[in-house]
């Protein structure tokens, strides 16, 4: 609570701080003029014991104050922010101050011979050093304390480099977080002081933050690499306290944030994987002066992949979505990225569904499409699972009436967004999408004039439906914070890195390919939840610690979720032109044998025969080893089954034939 006496010097502070930079330095130079005049004329009466001074003391106090401005002027005393002072605030008063003093001594005694002038310039140099450095001193201490307030949060920041300068500038500007203390690796800068704070080594975190009351910690290291970043978190994954970063360096750079955007830390700075910079030749090849189309363009990937090409110069860029407020918001934010000028590319939006293709057959004709990234698809496992003649429309039949129209348009280059769940596959999910890269490939077999690829790679950080953005919202409700299994793993990916190598693999088509991202170590669920609850200042709680904050509960795996996910069917592989984009040669299906088995899904659906839809993705997909029965709720509601789905109760189904 605050005082009812200090309330007025919180108004004074607030009033100081929100005042725009010219009027802030318009009230230094008066106050500095006016403190240089008194200087002057004090130290007349030190040394001359004058109490009323002279005409020509005051003209000599009035041009030394005006000579003392100046040279504060060009020493930049006047661009420092008041908060923002250290040890190079006092060199640069004191050369001010003697500068002045010594100019002073020459109009002294030029003005008014007495021999005084030496003894003058002399006290007055020390003056105005006090008055200069002193003055803002009390002031810097006056504006980053809250009187009778506690509101103000003490952080440390980590990194002592121009990023943490900045930072720590713009905090004691706010005034709400008051930097305390600076963390650097760098043993060089332990022991100075950057900007007024003092710099010690990551050893001594846990003293400064008993002594200082620290709650959070944030990250100045914008330029690190995330291997780096991960051992620093690692590090900092130890204390009870919050941990933040600032934005990414080429955001700030960019405009895109500010240095104080302060945000909680990016999952993909715990995975500590780097991204690998694109080879240009492939991101352009299939995108530069062409008319691209992008199905499902309003999902995460869609999305993704949408505003990756716009910057690659297209002729024309075509959305095709389902969902209409997907395609409205998607539309709105290229529109923002890519304002409507000479030589902009088109920005089209189409609704529709890959189910009809008659439809997607049209737009591909009527807007001379060239190249083709196929994303819309239905990818979360328990959905499709219990949705069965869903998936297989969207996902099966759905990529086979996109690939009809492209041939059919004469499109050149058609790339599908895979899944590594399409590896033994154990869901429909899976299933439903190693199906469909058959069918790409049956296809391929029969038509020369297009080139037909699928890319494969695992999860995605922050897309809908990732377990990333569920565990920080139980996190910031309390836990607790739900995982399938204690020893589930995954491949992530970030959304942006996902979508640019899917572009770059699609111009390395030859046509029928199977292209593997490289997707780094796997991550274990169960220690990712750990982390993320300790940056984000909370503990778990668990058997070695019951007074911990956030739970951990194991629901059990869901239907067909598998522990392990895999990349590879087989072994064959081999390297492209990019590191982290392999091709590998795998078996595939006669466009006959591949045709007869659609018919007979396409007939299965229109009777709702789900027996003979499993049946049919068991005898296409001969990696498919359901865990489960038959998980659709209509299916079971119809045959008087338990609707309850849970993640033990297994449907009784003849396995795969042989």
């Amino acid at each position: 609570m605050i005082d009812q006496a200090d309330k007025p010097l919180d108004r004074i502070r607030k009033l100081l701080i929100s005042l725009s930079r010219p009027a802030k330095t318009t009230i230094l130079l008066g106050l500095d003029l006016a403190g240089f005049i008194a200087c002057a004329l004090v130290a007349f009466w030190l040394v001359s014991a004058r109490i009323v001074p002279t005409k020509e003391m005051v003209l000599i106090a009035v041009l030394t104050a005006l000579v003392s401005v100046l040279l504060a002027w060009q020493k930049g005393l006047y661009k420092a922010l008041v908060r923002y002072i250290g040890f190079e605030l006092i060199l640069a008063s004191a050369t001010t101050a003697l500068g002045g003093g010594l100019v002073g001594g020459l109009i002294c005694q030029a003005v008014e011979p007495t021999g005084l002038s030496l003894r003058w310039a002399a006290v007055y140099t020390a003056l105005a050093i006090l008055m200069v450095a002193g003055g803002r001193y009390l002031a810097r201490a006056f504006l980053i304390t809250k009187p009778g307030s506690s509101s103000a949060e003490s952080v440390i920041i980590y990194g002592a480099g121009e990023a943490g300068a900045q930072l720590a500038i713009s905090l004691q500007e706010g005034g709400e977080t008051i930097p305390v203390a600076m963390v650097d690796d760098d043993t060089a800068l332990h022991g100075k002081r950057v900007k007024g704070l003092s710099v010690y080594p990551p050893s001594s975190i846990p003293s400064l933050t008993e002594s200082a009351g620290i709650s959070r910690v944030l990250l100045a290291i914008p330029r690190a690499s995330r291997r780096r970043r991960r051992k620093v978190l690692e590090r900092l994954s130890e204390y009870p306290f919050r941990v933040q970063t600032m934005p990414d360096f080429q955001d700030i750079v960019s405009g895109r944030a500010r240095v104080d955007d302060i945000r909680d830390v990016d999952v993909q700075d715990l995975l500590g994987r780097n991204p690998v910079p694109p080879v240009p030749r492939l991101l352009r090849a299939c995108i530069e002066g062409k008319n691209v189309l992008v199905t499902g363009a309003g999902g995460s990937i869609g999305a993704e992949l949408c505003r990756q090409i716009l910057q690659l110069d297209p002729a024309s860029l075509v959305l095709f979505e389902l969902s209409e407020p997907a395609l409205y918001n998607v539309k709105q934010e290229l529109q923002r990225l890519c304002p409507n000028s000479d030589g902009a590319p088109e920005i089209i939006a189409l609704l529709g569904s890959v189910h009809h293709e008659d439809r997607i057959t049209e737009v591909m004709k009527s807007f001379g499409i060239q190249t083709v990234y196929h994303a819309a698809a239905y990818k979360h496992v328990p959905i499709v699972e219990q949705n069965l003649f869903e998936g297989i429309h969207n996902n099966v039949i759905g990529t086979m009436h996109a690939a009809r129209a492209a041939i059919e348009s004469g499109v050149e280059t058609f790339v599908l967004i895979s899944t590594d769940k399409a590896v033994n596959p154990t869901s429909v999910m899976g299933a439903t999408k190693r199906f469909a890269e058959l069918v790409l490939q049956a296809y391929q077999r029969e038509s020369a004039n297009i080139r037909m690829c699928m890319v494969r790679f695992g999860n995605v950080l922050e897309s809908s439906g990732s377990v990333v953005p569920l565990f920080k919202e139980q996190i910031r409700n309390g836990g607790p914070v739900t995982v399938t299994h204690r020893d589930i793993i995954r491949y992530f990916m970030t959304i942006p890195e996902a979508a640019q190598l899917v572009i770059q693999a699609g111009s390395m088509a030859k046509g029928g390919d199977v292209f593997v991202l490289d997707m780094g170590k796997p991550v274990r669920i169960y220690d990712l939840a750990c982390r993320m609850i300790k940056l984000m200042g909370f503990t778990v709680r668990d058997e070695s610690n019951p007074d911990g904050d956030i739970e951990i509960e194991f629901t059990g795996l869901r239907p067909a979720e598998k522990l392990y996910e895999e990349l590879l069917i087989g072994a064959n592989v081999s390297g492209t032109d990019h590191p982290r984009i392999m091709r590998a040669d795998e078996d595939s299906l006669a466009l006959d044998e591949v045709n007869a088995r659609l018919a007979e899904l396409e007939l299965a659906s229109q009777r709702l025969d789900h027996t003979k839809a499993r049946e049919v993705l068991l005898s296409v997909v001969h990696e498919y080893s359901p865990t489960n029965g038959i998980d659709d709720l209509v299916w079971l509601r119809k045959t008087g089954t338990d609707v309850e789905v849970s993640s033990d109760r297994v449907v009784d189904f003849p396995k795969k034939p042989g």
